[in-house]
């Protein structure tokens, strides 16, 4: 599973055929962006619905906030993305919305550990496995406070109200985000890139208060799909 926690990602064994030996020992290197975003290709990881790779203008724009609101079946969710954060993924969360990828997607992931508590979204294929068709580089936190009582100083407080990218590990960004909706103790690992505003916390409790779906393994899951099922609409930027 993509996300917070981590996962691999399945590969398809690869079809001989006979005549193309050639081909396969010299393939094609994967398209990349030449902006200082180098968004890049992923072919093995295939887009969950078909978008173009974003805009990678020489100097990406790092100035100012950008309001998407993000209507879900469950209540509307204000989302405001800082520029100055993480440029790069900024841009690419605007292209996503602009291209429809975000329209009519459910939010596959509820977490209610003591912990950590999220619900992560962006998948189109709603399984927590899929994405854009495309990844691009980590642009990780440095402000973050400790995580209160953490003696390590490794663990970070991902604090209630905080946007963040999901991730499969280092640099593999792509549609996946988590709206964090109560205060969370996580490694740095996490690329923030705004925040939600007060209504869409409301829509978060209330999606939170439904809890998890069971199954039979485990009538009282911690981690799973919501309850209440939530599906992104027709998000649009604002401004």
């Amino acid at each position: 599973m993509r996300g917070v926690v981590a996962a691999a990602l399945a590969v398809s064994a690869a079809v001989l055929v006979p005549g193309a030996a050639s081909a396969d020992a010299h393939p094609r290197p994967p398209k990349v962006t030449k902006g200082p975003c180098q968004y890049t290709a992923t072919p093995d990881d295939p887009a969950a619905r078909p978008v173009p790779l974003p805009p990678d203008p020489r100097h990406t724009p790092d100035r100012g906030r950008v309001r998407v609101d993000l209507p879900t079946s469950q209540g509307q969710i204000g989302l405001t993305l800082d520029r100055a954060k993480a440029p790069c993924t900024v841009q690419s969360f605007l292209h996503l919305t602009e291209h429809h990828f975000y329209d009519f997607t459910t939010c596959h992931r509820l977490t209610a550990y003591p912990t950590l508590k999220v619900l992560q979204c962006g998948d189109p294929s709603g399984t927590g496995e899929k994405g854009p068709g495309y990844k691009y580089k980590d642009e990780l936190p440095t402000d973050l406070p400790d995580y209160p009582g953490d003696t390590t100083g490794t663990r970070k407080l991902y604090a209630r109200g905080l946007l963040a990218m999901a991730n499969a590990g280092p640099d593999t960004n792509g549609s996946q985000f988590f709206l964090v909706y109560g205060d969370s103790r996580l490694l740095p690992n996490y690329t923030v890139f705004g925040s939600v505003d007060q209504r869409g916390l409301s829509t978060l409790d209330k999606v939170a208060a439904g809890g998890i779906v069971p199954t039979a393994d485990d009538p009282a899951p911690v981690d799973g799909a919501p309850v209440k099922t939530t599906k992104i609409l027709r998000p649009r930027v604002a401004c």
